[in-house]
């Protein structure tokens, strides 16, 4: 399957990334079939071969999330946007909950096993 994606490119601390066709097996960085185009983060800049992008889609090519996102911001495609990540939930809540749960337990027992 040929999915577009995001290849980083540019020096350390100022990334730029080419908008890459490649195979799902490949590695990000590996050997592509074509470049699309290219994103600037740091100054926003998006450039798009929308014809080969709309070629390849059509030919059932699949955008990665972020891609996809970025596709949707220059209406190449149609559609809502996809949630690219989630934020981790934090780990101390869920154990402080569950250890509280089992102190109350254990602080039970000791008390009913002292009174006997």
């Amino acid at each position: 399957m040929l999915r577009i994606r995001l290849s980083r490119v540019g020096k350390k601390n100022t990334a730029q990334f080419r908008i890459t066709l490649a195979d799902v097996r490949r590695s990000p960085t590996g050997k592509f079939i074509e470049i699309l185009g290219h994103y600037n983060p740091h100054t926003k800049e998006k450039v798009f071969k929308k014809d080969r992008v709309e070629y390849w889609i059509s030919k059932g090519a699949q955008p990665s999330t972020t891609v996809n996102n970025l596709l949707v911001d220059a209406g190449i495609i149609k559609g809502d946007k996809i949630k690219a990540w989630s934020s981790k939930k934090k780990e101390g809540d869920v154990k402080t909950e569950a250890s509280s749960e089992k102190k109350t337990d254990e602080v039970k027992e000791s008390n009913t096993g002292e009174t006997k």
